[in-house]
């Protein structure tokens, strides 16, 4: 039993790794993934050099771990600086400031109706007659922000 405790064999390692991956499956945000390559590369090097002892296991693993999250924040940080020619893409109602459209409902109490390609959407603003120019200059969820143009 101590012995199992003291010198931990490569399949503790892999057992280790696997149960840190299930974790990551069910609880997802990336950091359990990447100590359960740690425990991978710990049971890489067990297995490779059997006579390790389990504090240099165990350094070994700290190290790996801290290799591979360091490694994850750099790829982390890389990835989401990605700058795009459409930034508005998936912010459909963003993407529509500074056009100028007719109203097809008057705006009556600050609130009115514009048609927008294939769709009706709510504006808000000083209150106008249908047919009126007005500038989107801002959105708010799904009403736009209008001035007369």
């Amino acid at each position: 039993m101590n012995e199992t405790f003291y010198n931990p064999s490569f399949w503790h390692w892999l057992v280790l790794g696997t149960v840190l991956l299930g974790i990551e499956i069910v609880a997802p945000g990336a950091f359990f993934l990447w100590l359960s390559f740690a425990a991978a590369a710990s049971a890489l090097l067990k297995f490779i050099f059997p006579e390790l002892g389990w504090a240099v296991q165990l350094l070994a693993f700290s190290a790996f771990s801290i290799i591979s999250l360091i490694a994850w924040k750099r790829f982390a940080k890389d990835s989401q600086e990605i700058e795009t020619d459409q930034p508005a893409l998936n912010q459909r109602g963003q993407s529509y400031k500074g056009r100028v459209l007719a109203l097809s409902q008057a705006i009556e109490n600050g609130v009115g109706k514009v048609r927008v390609d294939d769709s009706q959407w709510t504006v808000m603003g000083a209150d106008a007659e249908i047919g009126t120019q007005v500038r989107i200059v801002d959105v708010q969820g799904s009403t736009f922000m209008v001035e007369h143009a």
